[in-house]
């Protein structure tokens, strides 16, 4: 439950600190002293948008911060606090500058402004003029019926949902494919041109350095045997190296028995002699290797033409084409096999359509089931709230086809009385009629969730007399098993307050102040007659708390 609200710099709020009780929680004062931008405070620490235009004049920023006792949340509900909790409260905080953006903290850690709307969901529904529109929205009024149905049909709906969310991705999947199909064969015959064309040569890894090399011992043949003759006979020949170092060699080796020093000279000759030897039989053989070959050199001179027509199309290098020609082929095996992938796709849309008209029937059967339940229990509701005769009816209007939420439309039609035609609530309605019609709805919703606290701002607009204390009684009800906080003009409604606030305006600023005994009849009796002193006023205030204190204590 909300135990205290703070909020400054907001409205005609300077600063304000209001502490709630777990019951039914009342908000009274004259027109424009702040009671309704009490709400807007805790709206905006439950997420809701914001404009710096609320932001009180001569304030930097409009803060709220809210705090709720979260030790008795429903199990659902603590899963996604318990991360929030310190000794079982949990603090929303929002900062509204005039300037820049704003900022959320949940716990005193920064968070966002959506971060505050999910948590706020399971601590508080808002009922005010602006909310109460939303029922008159077909989708809200489809989720109502379809949480009034129940935890068993709210799966088959959720299985619907899915159902139909695949068959519109399998859909547009096919229908792309469809649409491509033209521009999928112009890719066909190019991709199979471009994997012929590079097939064709067939090119390796690193060839074209190889055939570099070899066209240019190919081509320079002549000079290569030139310079090898001239080597070889340099190295081997008559009074060649070679012989030139053996000669060396034995000299020293005669001059080593002599001196050790020529001896040492005399091995290095000798193995000298040895290397030029092994050199000459190398540069013998590869001169003996180069041989004119000018039908080999025209086929390497073809084959690197080939070559380098590839890389200017697919790229700079041997491995560059293959990779292209590898992504090529994967992506002309994709392109032939969409033929197959739209039959594919055909028969996975018949038979996702077969799942969704089975689905759709098991939501459609559900919701007419409920339809008539939720019809007969806010209708026993309107009666309580002081409207006999009226009725709401829960009209499912079949779509000319399946949509994301079912095979139907809901509408929630309203007749006043057993003579006039049922219409859509928002004709149908008055604004009092509409008023309670919310009430009842909510009150019909109230044993199907667990939102420990509920907000209603303006809940008695366009009622009075004894259609305003059938209000209160139905909110005192509801606050029997949750906090209950509302905003009111009526004194048929405040009479039933566990803790009655009043809001006062002094020099543009709002003020909060606690009423018990004596307090709240004068209140009350402003709010009847005009006069917190009339004596017949205050009369009826102390009948009508008298009056509530028996209905709740027999409630």
């Amino acid at each position: 439950m909300l135990r205290e609200l703070h909020i400054s710099g907001l409205g005609v709020i300077d600063d304000l600190d209001l502490p709630l009780h777990p019951g039914l929680n009342v908000l009274t004062g004259e027109t424009g002293a702040g009671k309704t931008m009490i709400t807007v405070g805790l709206s905006l620490a439950l997420g809701a948008r914001a404009s710096s235009s609320l932001v009180r004049e001569g304030a930097s920023a409009a803060r709220v911060q809210a705090l709720f006792d979260v030790t008795a949340a429903s199990p659902d509900a603590t899963s996604s606090l318990e991360d929030w909790a310190e000794d079982g409260d949990v603090l929303l905080a929002r900062a509204v500058p005039v300037e820049g953006k704003g900022t959320a903290r949940i716990g005193g850690q920064i968070a966002t402004a959506s971060a505050l709307t999910t948590l706020g969901a399971s601590l508080v529904e808002v009922h005010g003029q602006h909310q109460s529109q939303r029922l008159l929205e077909p989708a809200v009024q489809t989720a109502f019926l379809d949480r009034f149905a129940g935890d068993e049909h709210l799966d088959a709906v959720v299985a619907y949902r899915e159902a139909f969310e695949a068959l519109r991705a399998t859909t547009v999947a096919l229908e792309r494919l469809q649409v491509a199909a033209r521009d999928r064969e112009r890719e066909l015959d190019l991709l199979a041109y471009q994997v012929r064309e590079i097939e064709a040569v067939s090119p390796q890894a690193e060839e074209s350095e190889r055939l570099a090399a070899e066209e240019a011992r190919l081509g320079h043949v002549e000079r290569l045997l030139e310079a090898a003759g001239t080597a070889e006979a340099a190295l081997g020949g008559d009074d060649g190296a070679a012989d030139a170092l053996g000669v060396t060699a034995r000299a020293l080796d005669d001059a080593g028995s002599l001196d050790a020093t020529a001896g040492e000279l005399a091995s290095r000759s000798a193995t000298m002699a040895i290397e030029v030897a092994e050199l000459a039989r190398d540069v013998r053989s590869y001169r003996e290797s180069l041989a004119p070959d000018p039908q080999r050199l025209q086929q390497v001179r073809e084959r690197v033409g080939a070559l380098k027509a590839l890389q200017r199309k697919y790229g700079e290098t041997d491995a560059d084409v293959v990779a292209f020609m590898s992504e090529a082929s994967a992506r002309l095996a994709e392109l032939a096999g969409a033929d197959e992938r739209i039959v594919e796709l055909e028969q996975a849309a018949a038979a996702l359509d077969e799942r969704l008209t089975a689905h759709a029937a098991i939501v459609t059967s559900g919701r007419a089931g409920a339809s008539r339940r939720l019809s007969a229990a806010i209708r026993r509701e309107l009666e309580e709230l002081g409207m006999p005769g009226a009725v709401v009816d829960v009209a499912l209007e079949p779509s000319a086809k399946p949509g994301p939420t079912g095979a139907e439309r809901v509408e929630l039609l309203f007749a006043g009385g057993p003579e006039v035609s049922p219409m859509p609530l928002a004709k149908g309605a008055s604004g009092g009629e509409l008023s309670r019609t919310m009430l009842a709805c909510r009150s019909v919703l109230a044993d199907l969730d667990d939102v420990p606290t509920l907000v209603f701002d303006e809940v008695d607009a366009g009622i009075g007399g004894r259609a305003g204390l059938a209000v209160g009684r139905r909110l005192a009800r509801l606050a029997r098993d949750r906090q209950v906080l509302v905003v009111t003009h009526l004194p048929q409604i405040a009479c039933f307050a566990d803790r009655h606030v009043r809001v006062t305006k002094e020099h543009g600023t709002a003020a909060v102040e606690l009423l018990d005994g004596g307090e709240r009849v004068r209140e009350l009796s402003r709010m009847l007659a005009g006069l917190d002193e009339s004596a017949s006023a205050v009369s009826h205030a102390e009948e009508l708390l008298s009056e509530a204190e028996k209905v709740k204590a027999t409630a």
